[in-house]
């Protein structure tokens, strides 16, 4: 219980800490808030915080599928704090991520899980470069998914959540659909890798 206990509080930490990304891309936008993003996944790299996307590509047992959904609940915890904290003290971002779930919502659910794939590959390979104490693959990539309109499960847990309450309670069943597409999504891609090695 002690470990499980810790797996989810390192969760929560890494969902303040991309939710931190998710502030600064709100607040400058274009290249320069995506650069500053990388901030968020850095700190997770450093830190050992448990980060869902940065986990998925590496399960290797049934348990640690288990272990990863503990994650995930972590995760979307930390960015349910730095969500409603920051809409409370900047409610012009509130309306920022509601603009932009707004435009998520005008997607498919298959192009979503298309673009949550396109993440999940990046986000591995990255961490998979970031363990290895190569971090270049980190700086360039995490700019390169957002730029390229890539969903992340973490970043939209805490767009979603920023979003005013009334929206998200009118659009609830449309938001819950959309995310875990995005999460299901994000969670292939993050092991496209291992069709190399079947095939190798």
């Amino acid at each position: 219980m002690k470990r499980l206990i810790n797996v989810f509080l390192r969760a929560a930490l890494a969902g303040v800490a991309i939710s931190c990304g998710c502030v600064c891309f709100l607040s400058v936008g274009g290249v320069t808030g995506a650069v500053l993003f990388t901030f968020g996944l850095l700190t997770v790299v450093h830190y050992r915080f448990q980060l869902y996307t940065g986990t998925a590509g590496f399960v290797s047992s049934w348990r640690e599928v288990a272990e990863l959904l503990l994650i995930l609940l972590g995760n979307i915890a930390g960015c349910l704090l730095v969500a409603r904290g920051v809409a409370y003290a900047r409610p012009e971002l509130g309306d920022a991520a509601e603009a932009l779930l707004t435009a998520r919502l005008q997607r498919t659910l298959p192009g979503a899980f298309i673009l949550a794939m396109g993440c999940g590959f990046i986000m591995t390979t990255a961490v998979a470069f970031a363990r290895k104490d190569k971090f270049l693959p980190l700086l360039f990539g995490v700019p390169c998914f957002i730029m390229c309109g890539f969903l992340h499960s973490i970043a939209d847990a805490c767009y979603y959540l920023m979003s005013p309450c009334q929206f998200l309670a009118s659009h609830w069943a449309a938001v819950l659909s959309l995310y875990l597409t995005i999460v299901l999504g994000n969670f292939v891609g993050c092991n496209l890798y291992r069709v190399g090695n079947v095939c190798a």
